[in-house]
């Protein structure tokens, strides 16, 4: 990859923000519902052609009632991956909502942040989610509470789930669903992802991130499987929910 080639892909990076990103803070501004949700997936689909990730979408995405998609979490690519496909928020730890560009970028797709080093914070997030699904919105919990080099999946943690106890008090909301998604980087360059493809993948533990960017940004063709299980109607109890995704995600990372 040359350098031309890496600035030409920033460059084009550059130009669809300076067209959407505008456009999404005034669509926030003012309250334009019918652009607001439709921006960021396009943003997405940009970033995700500009630097040669491929989506394969298995499954059938949420619809339109209030569902919390339950996803194990590989990479920070996931956001993009996930976003491209439908309208929907995410639940995102604070720290990131300081981070330079990447907390502006979640700012404007609407994410929510929870402070975990705080004892009322999942009540507080909890609040803002079931608000979320009062509208009939998607939100994504990416229950492992953390990024790993994604060769195990990590146990699901239940706790955010308790926003659909909180939305079913609602009166307007008679069912949340809970929806189970898969994500699987299973090829770069056209062979199957290794352990030593991971550092190109997903920034975790120590390693550098600067070295891991300059990596991405060389644009090696990556392939993605998002596989979307089906929706089950929240039954009350969180933590037979979350335990129910955790099966159904391991089921479809094992098929993948």
């Amino acid at each position: 990859m040359t350098k031309i080639a890496v600035v030409f892909r920033l460059l084009l990076l550059g130009l669809c923000s300076l067209v959407l990103v505008p456009l999404q803070m005034l669509a926030l501004r003012l309250g334009w519902s019918a652009i607001l949700h439709v921006l960021p997936a396009w943003f997405h689909r940009a970033f995700l052609k500009i630097f040669n990730v491929r989506v394969i979408e298995r499954g059938t995405p949420p619809g339109r009632a209030a569902t919390i998609v339950v996803s194990n979490h590989v990479s920070w690519l996931d956001i993009p991956v996930i976003g491209s496909l439908h309208p929907l928020s995410f639940i995102a730890k604070s720290e990131i909502e300081g981070w330079p560009v990447v907390g502006f970028m979640a700012t404007l797709q609407r994410s929510v942040f929870i402070d975990r080093q705080r004892r009322k914070a999942t009540a507080e997030v909890n609040d803002a989610l079931a608000h979320r699904l009062v509208k009939g919105e998607v939100v994504v919990l990416f229950a492992e509470g953390t990024t790993s080099d994604g060769n195990r999946l990590l146990p699901f943690r239940s706790s955010l789930v308790g926003a659909a106890q909180t939305a079913l008090m609602h009166d307007s909301v008679e069912r949340v669903l809970m929806q189970p998604l898969a994500i699987t980087y299973t090829h770069r360059h056209g062979l199957p992802v290794t352990r030593r493809d991971r550092p190109f993948i997903a920034w975790y533990g120590d390693m550098d991130l600067a070295s891991h960017l300059r990596m991405f940004i060389q644009g090696i063709p990556l392939d993605v499987v998002v596989t979307w299980g089906e929706p089950m109607p929240f039954n009350g109890n969180r933590k037979q929910a979350t335990a129910f995704a955790e099966a159904e995600v391991r089921r479809a990372l094992r098929a993948a």
